[in-house]
């Protein structure tokens, strides 16, 4: 009995102790969003850093309204990904990747926002090998990179394309197969050198080796650059959305809708 009443006596103890380490938070999972048929608005608040960090001039006379822009819609035949930004008129504040197990009936976040950063292009070799190409683009493009799964989309990790910070945007890229890649970085007018650059990766994206410069636009020899796409983003006026469409026979089929408009950025302590 004495045992258990040191026992107890010890753990009220420890519990009432200030320098006793807090249980860390529970994780939560990532928001879902349902498609009830309208075009879905992504959650969205804007912060002091995003001000800051993005050069905003915002206030509550004059908010910065908050667009989402979606550029790239592809499938691995079980899941769907969708890529693109959320940005103000002079900048871009996030990259954006979501994604769908249920075709299209809820989708939530499959990797985190990138701070200035924006996704524009997606491929998949097979069911389980894909990439995502983005770069930074506030202030100029630069710093470009792939999201990379291997899993099929249920995880992605970001891999850099150069190993220090460099000018450029990630014009074009294509792998034959699950190992072979290449693609093209502009590096802008003005740039030093020659504008354009070729590079080939034969590891799957992890490596890349420069195999060709020019002053003039390179373009990507591919095979299957002539097969029509099964997925399309379209603007839909009306709605102030972007559908995410997959070819059906003849016919364009929506799997679901994303609102452009996400609210407006004003200082915090005025929203």
């Amino acid at each position: 009995m004495w045992k258990v009443l040191l026992l107890l006596l010890g753990a009220l103890l420890r519990a009432q102790d200030p320098t006793t380490p807090a249980q860390p938070p529970q994780p939560t999972g990532p928001t879902i969003l349902t498609n009830n048929g309208k075009p879905i608005t992504l959650p969205f608040q804007c912060t002091a850093e995003d001000i800051r960090e993005a050069g905003l001039d915002c206030s509550e006379r004059d908010p910065c309204p908050i667009y989402l822009e979606i550029a790239a819609v592809e499938s691995t035949g079980i899941r769907i990904f969708a890529a693109g930004n959320i940005h103000t008129s002079s900048a871009t504040l996030y990259s954006v990747l979501l994604g769908t197990e249920d075709n299209g009936h809820t989708w939530s976040e499959s990797f985190e926002r990138v701070r200035g950063a924006a996704l524009d292009r997606i491929q998949f070799s097979g069911a389980d090998t894909g990439w995502i190409g983005g770069e930074l683009v506030y202030p100029l493009p630069r710093d470009a990179f792939l999201l990379q799964t291997t899993d099929g989309g249920k995880s992605w990790r970001q891999h850099p394309i150069f190993s220090e910070t460099r000018l450029g945007a990630l014009q074009q890229f294509w792998f034959e197969d699950t190992k072979h890649g290449s693609l093209i970085v502009d590096h802008g007018p003005g740039s030093e050198g020659d504008r354009y650059e070729l590079f080939e990766s034969q590891d799957g994206g992890d490596s890349w080796t420069i195999k060709q410069t020019s002053v003039k636009p390179l373009t990507l020899r591919r095979a299957a650059a002539a097969t029509p796409p099964d997925w399309r983003v379209r603007a839909d006026g009306p709605s102030k959305s972007f559908h995410l469409e997959h070819r059906e026979g003849n016919r364009w089929v929506s799997v679901g809708a994303f609102a452009v408009s996400l609210g407006v950025c004003k200082p915090p302590e005025q929203q």
